[in-house]
């Protein structure tokens, strides 16, 4: 057979979540100009972050999303051997990020994130409400996987200490920076003819409001928080990213983050699960028939 007379191979569902999930990951990190973030531009706050480490690591993760997404299949309802099979998968994939960043922790949170996210895109594929999909999500972060390392990350004993919402209980809540700020800002900016680079921007800035971002908690403390979200606020206020005095307010956010050291991840992972439901939810990629 003539190599120009074959068709490629339909991909299944697994895989398709699996390309989505990566894909907003690297939607997230090419994004520009993000604040203290790496970019396009350069490593944002960050010394151990370049922007090709971020497509290399959100690449090592496909497995995990697909092996997630199988579990969801396979199990067919929330309960605890679903939520304990899709947490074995995490930590492995953890590993293998870590072994590709060679120990750089570029997206753990993410991995917490959008596999629970995606879990529950494969649980009910029919059900493609970006709000439908973050309560099963939430179904399932709520259940206590019993083989989970009992030590706090930095992010964990941050939320603790600030009495801050850390990325556990935002999963817990049903991503509400995601569903009640990101998704919404995204599509008010898009509706106003911003440009989606904008749009997205906007939904991160949405974020960045009223998040309590750990990561920005853990490099500068309360006053870094403050400066996040207020300067996020004033961004949109100025007319948001699409805006030359918002573009000036962004600029002046990004240097006062990198002068404080304080890189949002918290809120950047979140913006990765906002681009993959919304992604769903739009129907850019249907999942139906995938079987």
């Amino acid at each position: 057979m003539h190599a120009f007379n074959l068709q490629p191979k339909p991909l299944s569902l697994t895989e398709r979540l699996a390309d989505m999930a990566v894909d907003a990951l690297i939607d997230e990190a090419d994004l520009s100009p993000k604040p203290a973030l790496v970019d396009r531009r350069g490593n944002g706050a960050h010394t151990d972050l370049h922007l090709g480490l971020m497509h290399a690591s959100a690449l090592s993760l496909w497995p995990a999303f697909k092996e997630m997404a199988e579990a969801a299949i396979e199990f067919g309802e929330i309960g605890l051997p679903m939520r304990e099979a899709i947490g074995l998968i995490g930590r492995e994939g953890e590993q293998q990020m870590l072994a590709t960043t060679d120990g750089v922790n570029t997206h753990r949170g993410a991995i917490w994130a959008l596999g629970l996210l995606v879990a529950g895109a494969a649980l009910e594929p029919e059900s493609t409400a970006a709000s439908s999909i973050a309560l099963r999500a939430a179904r399932l972060a709520l259940l206590d996987d019993r083989y989970a390392p009992r030590l706090l990350s930095h992010g964990a004993q941050v939320a603790q200490r600030y009495g801050a919402r850390g990325a556990r209980e935002e999963a817990q809540l049903g991503f509400p920076a995601v569903i009640q700020r990101a998704l919404p800002q995204l599509k008010r900016s898009r509706s106003t003819g911003h440009g989606e680079q904008n749009a997205r921007l906007d939904a991160l800035l949405a974020i960045m409001t009223n998040l309590a971002d750990t990561c920005v908690l853990y490099r500068a403390g309360e006053h870094g928080l403050q400066t996040m979200q207020l300067g996020a606020q004033a961004v949109l206020d100025a007319g948001g990213s699409a805006s030359l005095a918002g573009r000036r307010r962004l600029h002046e956010l990004d240097q006062q983050l990198i002068a404080l050291n304080a890189s949002p991840g918290g809120a950047a992972d979140l913006l990765a699960a906002c681009l993959f439901v919304d992604r769903i939810e739009s129907g850019d990629a249907l999942i139906q028939g995938a079987f």
